[in-house]
C-alpha cells in the first residue's frame, strides 16, 4: 500500500469544507418525525425554497386527485395535505439527496452511483414494512449506504477509478481493494460522513457494517441494508457490471426475517410480491433521475 493514500478520519472530515454541504432538511426531518403537524409545516417552508421538489410534489398531488376529478393547485400546502406527510418527506428526502449526489459528482458517475442508491432506499424501505422497522430511516441508511463511495470520487476520481478497475478485473471485493489502497474502505469513510452530518447512530451504524452485518446484528438496521444490497445486486436492479454479490450473511437474512428457502406457499406468495414491489418501484424511482 502507498502510505501517501492513507485516508483518515480527520481528512474524510476536513475535505467536507470543500464539498457541498449536506441538505440539513434531511437531520430536521428526522428530528420532527413524531410530529406531523410541525412536519408539514417544515416541509412546506423547504419545499416553498425548492423549484424542482416544488413541482415534483404539485405533480404527484394532480395525479393523485385526477384518479377520482379534474382537480389542480398551485398551492404547496394544498399538495401537501393531499398526498400526506408520510409520502411528502419520500418525496423531500429523495430529491434533497439526489441534489446533493449530483452537486458533489455532476457527471455520469453521479447518475450511476445514484441509481444505485435509489434501487437500495428503495430495498431498504421494502423489507422495513416486510420486517416492521421505520421505513423512511430505513430508506435514508439505503440511499446513504455508498456516500463513502461518492466522497472518494470526489477526493481522487482516478484512484477510486483505479481501485474499481483492479476489483472488477481481478474479480476481487471493492472493500478489500479499498483497504489496501487507501487504508480504509468506502464503508467506514461513509459511517465518518454521517456521524460528522449529525444523522442518527442506526442510519451511522447501518452505513458502516453494510459488508460486515455480523459484527453488530443487534443493530436492526445493519442487517436490514446488508440485505438490501444483496437484493438489489442479485436482482439487478440497474444493470451496473458492478452488480456482484461479493457477500452475504445468512444470519443478516434471518435477522431481517427473509426465509428464502421456505416451503411455506404464503411465505413464498408474501416473498415473491415483495420482490416484485422492489423491482417495480426501483424502475419507477429511477425514471424520475434518469
Amino acid at each position: 500500500m502507498n502510505t501517501s493514500q492513507v485516508i483518515t478520519e480527520d481528512i474524510v472530515i476536513n475535505y467536507c469544507a470543500t464539498i457541498p454541504a449536506f441538505p440539513a432538511i434531511i437531520c430536521r426531518i428526522l428530528d420532527t418525525l413524531e410530529d406531523e403537524d410541525a412536519n408539514l409545516n417544515l416541509l412546506v417552508e423547504h419545499i416553498r425554497q425548492d423549484p424542482l421538489i416544488t413541482a415534483r410534489i404539485l405533480s404527484v398531488a394532480s395525479r393523485s386527485a385526477n384518479k377520482t376529478s379534474s382537480f389542480a393547485t398551485t398551492n404547496i400546502f394544498t399538495a401537501c395535505s393531499m398526498i400526506g406527510t408520510s409520502r411528502v418527506r419520500q418525496l423531500t428526502v429523495l430529491n434533497s439527496l439526489a441534489g446533493f449526489a449530483d452537486k458533489l459528482l455532476p457527471d455520469c458517475t453521479s447518475s450511476l452511483y445514484w441509481q444505485h442508491s435509489v434501487s437500495v432506499g428503495v430495498c431498504c424501505e421494502e423489507l422495513a414494512r416486510y420486517s416492521g422497522l421505520p421505513s423512511l430511516s430505513a430508506q435514508i441508511a439505503g440511499l446513504l449506504h455508498d456516500i463513502g463511495h461518492l466522497w472518494l470520487s470526489h477526493y481522487n476520481q482516478n484512484a477510486d477509478v483505479s481501485a474499481w478497475e483492479h476489483a472488477l478485473t481481478n474479480n476481487i471485493g471493492i472493500v478489500e481493494v479499498q483497504r489496501e489502497r487507501f487504508g480504509v474502505d468506502h464503508a467506514v469513510i461513509g459511517a465518518w460522513l454521517t456521524a460528522h452530518w449529525g444523522l442518527p447512530v442506526d442510519i451511522t451504524a447501518a452505513v458502516r457494517y453494510h459488508h460486515a452485518p455480523q459484527a453488530a446484528l443487534d443493530e436492526p438496521m445493519v442487517p436490514l441494508i446488508h440485505v438490501a444490497e444483496v437484493l438489489a445486486n442479485a436482482l439487478d436492479l440497474t444493470g451496473r457490471h458492478e452488480n456482484k454479490v461479493t457477500s452475504l450473511s445468512t444470519e443478516a437474512f434471518q435477522k431481517v426475517g427473509l426465509e428464502l428457502d421456505s416451503a411455506d406457499p404464503e411465505v413464498k406468495a408474501r416473498i415473491q410480491a415483495l420482490f416484485g414491489r422492489i423491482v417495480a418501484r426501483s424502475e419507477h424511482a429511477n425514471a424520475g433521475f434518469t
